[in-house]
């Protein structure tokens, strides 16, 4: 079994970023296990945090951006990728703008950075994503087509097809993540004359520059149109049309550049599944758009199995979560831990879980000793319980939130609950807006309605 990794020491780099233009620094650190890849903006006041998580992706236009709370990072794919191809599974990231540096356009420098803050073994072993059935994405438009299939390791196989001579169509194959370093980190971000322009006016590439990325000429220029593109670069010396179809002659790292670096992006942007995959990766004309597209209908068909990785210690087809998994999760502990196991979620939808009730239960100590009931205000708690499991899985970090009742509209018991029965509960989420969310929730014993409630909670911080 591998072991999850992070990096020695802290570590830097700095330059300009891709489209933004601005000035930064990139600050690598080592975080502990099961943290996670998260970035952190030290120049805005409180050093927001954002988890690389696919549900913060806010923008595709020629890269891929995150957004949390407002703070946003541009262009996170290049150092996503990079950490991909070293194995490093937990790691903070500070920043000190809006973008990472764009370095060389590809991912050579991170690489060479984070290699020589060395790379550790951790306690907790790493969980992989099995892909045990085919998951895609297509865009019939574009053209693009993204598969993932079932494989004992990360592959990648990528193709691009461009009406260019000296693109045309380019294919691509690793074998494993290991040949990252060598085959893919080097390969640079690249763009064509005729977009470079178009560009600039959707407020992009502000930090391009001949020396971060490839522009192939695909169009006539003349004189006038080289002053203008000095310009638009900032570049004092002179700009010629290079022999080999690229802008001042620069010279490709490898014949098929252009598809790596596409590669390199797939790998980035695969990253924000947070959690590595075992799976056979083919990528027809990728983008950003597409690999988020991929990214997004791998987390939904693999919603289940996801959240068991992440807290389960043996996964069974029984149940989702036993009660080891939920104390993870819920802060109560006996003798108020009224859930058992959590039998099926749809994260953000829906919830099933069982408690089953002995005579050995504490209350019935004081309420009817001589004919124990279990008090109905406690299969509400233990309704609100399942439905707070549920609540909380709407959040990035479960475990650093917590749920508190704030109102209950109805409340109906329709049958007693004895020792020896088991509980069944089925709760749905109605409504959730800013924190606050509502809930409805049913509890059956031996497909019997015994109570149903309709109650009203709140999201806060759980103190460390």
């Amino acid at each position: 079994m591998t072991k999850q990794q992070t990096i020695k020491k802290a570590v830097s780099c700095s330059g300009i970023g891709l489209h933004t233009g601005v000035e930064s620094t990139i600050t690598f650190k080592p975080s502990k296990e099961s943290s996670g890849i998260r970035f952190i903006r030290t120049d805005i006041d409180g050093s927001p945090e954002i988890k690389a998580d696919i549900e913060h992706v806010v923008d595709i236009s020629r890269g891929t951006t995150l957004a949390q709370n407002g703070t946003r990072i541009h262009t996170v794919e290049h150092v996503l990728a990079a950490l991909t191809g070293l194995r490093i599974d937990n790691v903070l990231m500070e920043l000190t703008n809006k973008e990472p540096p764009v370095m060389d356009g590809s991912s050579k420098d991170f690489v060479e950075v984070l290699k020589k803050a060395g790379i550790v073994q951790q306690s907790h072993a790493r969980e992989y994503l099995e892909i045990d059935k085919a998951v895609t994405y297509n865009d019939p438009i574009k053209k693009t087509d993204i598969s993932v299939l079932p494989s004992d390791r990360y592959r990648l196989t990528c193709i691009t097809d461009y009406k260019h001579p000296l693109l045309g169509t380019q294919y691509l194959t690793i074998h494993s993540i290991d040949s990252f370093v060598d085959e893919i980190a080097p390969a640079r971000t690249f763009s064509f004359l005729s977009e470079v322009e178009h560009l600039r006016e959707d407020g992009l590439v502000q930090g391009g520059r001949l020396d971060n990325a490839i522009v192939i000429i695909d169009k006539d220029i003349d004189t006038k149109e080289i002053n203008r593109l000095k310009k638009l670069f900032k570049i004092k010396d002179d700009i010629n049309i290079g022999k080999n179809g690229i802008l001042n002659g620069v010279k490709l790292r490898f014949e098929n550049e252009p598809v790596r670096h596409k590669a390199l992006d797939v790998i980035g942007d695969l990253a924000l599944l947070g959690m590595p995959i075992k799976g056979h990766i083919i990528a027809a004309r990728p983008g950003h758009e597409a690999n988020v597209g991929i990214v997004k209908n791998i987390k939904k068909e693999y919603a289940k199995k996801i959240l068991q990785k992440k807290y389960q210690a043996e996964i069974s087809s029984n149940y989702l979560f036993d009660i080891n998994a939920i104390k993870k999760i819920l802060p109560h502990r006996y003798p108020f831990l009224l859930i058992d196991r959590i039998l099926d979620m749809e994260p953000g939808v829906n919830l099933t879980a069982i408690k089953n009730v002995s005579i050995s239960e504490p209350f019935f100590q004081g309420h009817f000793p001589d004919q124990p009931v279990m008090p109905g205000v406690l299969i509400i708690e233990a309704m609100a319980q399942a439905g707070g499991f549920l609540l909380l899985h709407t959040t990035d970090e479960p475990e650093k939130k917590i749920m508190y009742f704030s109102g209950i509209e109805t409340a109906r018991f329709r049958k007693q609950v004895l020792p020896g029965d088991q509980i069944y509960f089925k709760l749905d989420l109605l409504k959730l807006k800013l924190g606050t969310c509502k809930l409805h929730g049913k509890a059956f014993v031996n497909n019997q309605l015994v109570a149903e409630c309709t109650f009203i909670t709140t999201l806060g911080d759980r103190k460390e």
